[in-house]
């Protein structure tokens, strides 16, 4: 049966609509063209054990009033805790003051894209279980319950595990009218296993594959993952690892899981097709983009079976939302089709400059203290509606090596050089995998590794990934991001060694 979800009261009881009318009626009065008011709670819950015990628990609360204007064209911003219409009327006035304070140094007119009014509207995320609502000694219990279970394996010296929850609500108004109210709920839980050679010093680690997720308490008790299941498998598979060869660096064929693949679409797609970077508008934290705007429509960013989304309304997804922090509805929108860069990501001011009729709803901040940044939506590799399995797609392969997880990684400022690493690689050969190798890295260029995309898993092989902790801007804020992405086959690619890499 489908579970009834509503915005909790206790956020609904704070004194939005005086906030709104105190806030917008003053900054209108003030001469300013646009203005919006957002007040945010968020609660976020970490807990962490080591070996089964309890190692910190952390329960925290940000609440807060924003309001930003549009005055003659500049931006203005300010932030409280003070929820009263006396401190929003005071943010108003500071507002207008930053943005007659920076008129000085704008030498781009902001102008909004225009997008439908919302008047009244409500969202909430996808999830069956408040994990706030579960009682903290029930969490910690099951924590406690599955670390035993990988700890109690021969071979596994150390656990660590960890689950980070968010409870994130919203309320939106700006002068058009519009007014939004919104609740999402995220679930990161992660187990490490760790094993140590008594003879050598040396250590290997494996953790689990599960990504985070836009669920609630569900997730860790089996609804979206087998998590015992995958815990009984991890013991055998860190021995094999501890005892695989080193990897012969040179050329491979490369089938690689989605576990994997989602990171390398976030960094070597998803922040290259963010406009502000590809126009250059953010340059200081992690770099520009390859994929400038003058190459839109012409760039040959893959193979033809290249077909990758922008998304605001995936089911489970990190970066879902009702609307973003401009009041504009979640969309989905391509970004590559058929190979070809078609599409950014965007928000309303740089819709605005780029001549394009609507935002397509990438505006995001990380609480009331941060002003709204162009965000990574949900940005997904598409599978191909008839493609093979994994399985099918690994039996097609001579030589190849097989990746799974994802570890470290490493890409230049065009968002253009990269490589990564994982949690398994495994040598295939003839058809059929062939053991565990080690300290295995992949390298490319972006346009060149997606090039050489041969083969594109079938919807079976799906799955979103994700991250909690997408960082970008000055002060810096983090955002939730998923990526979905099937098994795919990448021909010929460069395979190093990263001990030899490192001299060692």
């Amino acid at each position: 049966m489908p579970v009834a979800r509503s915005v909790d009261e206790s956020f609904l009881a704070l004194p939005l609509s005086a906030l709104t009318d105190a806030a917008l009626t003053r900054a209108v009065d003030l001469g300013c063209e646009h203005a919006d008011v957002r007040v945010e709670r968020i609660r976020t819950q970490v807990i962490s054990l080591r070996d089964a015990r309890p190692e910190s628990f952390t329960d925290a609360e940000d609440l807060g009033l924003a309001v930003r204007v549009v005055h003659e064209g500049t931006w203005g911003f300010a932030a409280g805790v003070v929820l009263t219409a006396a401190e929003a009327v005071r943010l108003a006035e500071e507002a207008v003051t930053v943005a007659k304070v920076s008129a000085a140094v704008n030498s781009d007119r902001v102008e909004l894209a225009p997008e439908p009014v919302y008047r009244d509207a409500t969202y909430v995320s996808e999830y069956d279980v408040d994990p706030f609502a579960v009682p903290d000694a029930e969490k910690a219990a099951l924590l406690t319950d599955l670390s035993e279970q990988l700890l109690s394996a021969d071979g596994v010296e150390h656990v660590q595990a960890t689950c980070m929850l968010v409870k994130e609500q919203k309320y939106y108004a700006d002068t058009a009218g519009t007014r939004t109210r919104q609740q999402r709920v995220r679930i990161h839980p992660e187990f490490t296993a760790l094993t140590v050679d008594r003879a050598t010093g040396q250590f290997e680690s494996m953790r689990t594959l599960a990504p985070p997720v836009g669920r609630g308490w569900e997730y860790l008790t089996g609804t979206g993952w087998d998590w015992r299941g995958e815990l009984a498998e991890i013991p055998e598979l860190l021995r094999e690892k501890t005892k695989a060869p080193s990897v012969q660096a040179g050329r491979y064929d490369v089938i690689i899981d989605p576990s994997n693949l989602f990171l390398t679409i976030h960094e070597s797609i998803g922040h290259a097709t963010e406009l502000d970077r590809a126009l250059g508008y953010e340059a200081a934290y992690a770099g520009t983009s390859f994929a400038t705007v003058d190459k839109l429509g012409t760039l040959k960013y893959g193979s033809p079976l290249m077909n990758v989304t922008g998304d605001r309304t995936a089911v489970h997804g990190l970066s879902t939302i009702g609307w973003d922090d401009e009041g504009v509805a979640g969309q989905q929108w391509d970004i590559v089709k058929d190979g070809i860069l078609v599409g950014y990501q965007v928000d309303r001011n740089m819709a605005r400059l780029r001549g394009m009729p609507r935002s397509n709803g990438c505006a995001f901040a990380d609480s009331s203290r941060h002003v709204p940044v162009q965000r990574m939506a949900n940005v997904s590799l598409q599978p191909d509606p008839a493609g093979p399995s994994t399985e099918e797609m690994i039996a097609g392969v001579e030589r190849g090596i097989y990746v799974v997880g994802d570890k470290s990684w490493s890409i230049d400022m065009q968002r253009y050089n990269f490589q990564f690493t994982g949690q398994r690689f495994y040598k295939v050969e003839g058809g059929r995998l062939a053991g565990q190798l080690r300290d295995v890295a992949y390298q490319a260029t972006t346009t060149d590794f997606w090039g050489a995309m041969s083969v594109v898993g079938g919807p079976q092989t799906y799955v979103l990934g994700g991250a909690f902790n997408c960082g970008k801007a000055q002060p810096g804020q983090t955002a939730p991001v998923s990526h979905g992405s099937p098994s795919a086959l990448f021909e010929n690619i460069n395979i190093l060694n990263t001990v030899q890499e490192a001299g060692r």
